[in-house]
């Protein structure tokens, strides 16, 4: 991820990660010496992502997270594979797999088709403006 921002000119700042039971906050720390927080996902992080976005919120940070909940819970803007179509095609492996393919013959794939959530209501309280082609690009704008 280092080498990944490097190229594109971008500073990486990771707080150390603090247990979901303390009261202090990693997004604190980034207070002042962000203008962005990616939020990586993992158990953790799904389970506090709430609390995680509150605590950027107050920090005036604008979150992107790969998952459509953390939106739903104040992030500002997720982009990741779409669920249902990996299950539809995890389907697809196991129907071949039933029929007799060796798994370990079966090639390895990648997501094809990815979501674009966007939260109106946290862009407002961040003082943002998302342009309207941003929008209409998006599969769902929560308001």
């Amino acid at each position: 991820m280092v080498a990944s921002c490097q190229r594109v000119a971008v500073r990486l700042a990771c707080p150390p990660p603090a247990a979901a039971r303390s009261n202090c906050s990693p997004v604190e720390e980034l207070n002042g010496r962000a203008d962005a927080l990616y939020v990586c996902s993992d158990s953790l992080v799904n389970t506090n992502r709430l609390r995680i976005n509150t605590f950027a919120l107050a920090a005036r940070l604008p979150t992107m997270h790969g998952f459509r909940e953390h939106v739903e819970a104040a992030g500002l803007v997720s982009y990741g594979p779409n669920f249902a179509d990996l299950w539809r095609r995890a389907a697809g492996f196991v129907d071949k797999i039933l029929r007799g393919a060796k798994p370990g013959d079966i090639p390895v794939e990648q997501p094809t088709k990815f979501d674009l959530f966007v939260n109106l209501t946290t862009a407002k309280a961040l003082g943002l403006t998302i342009p309207e082609s941003f929008l209409l690009r998006a599969d769902e704008v929560i308001e």
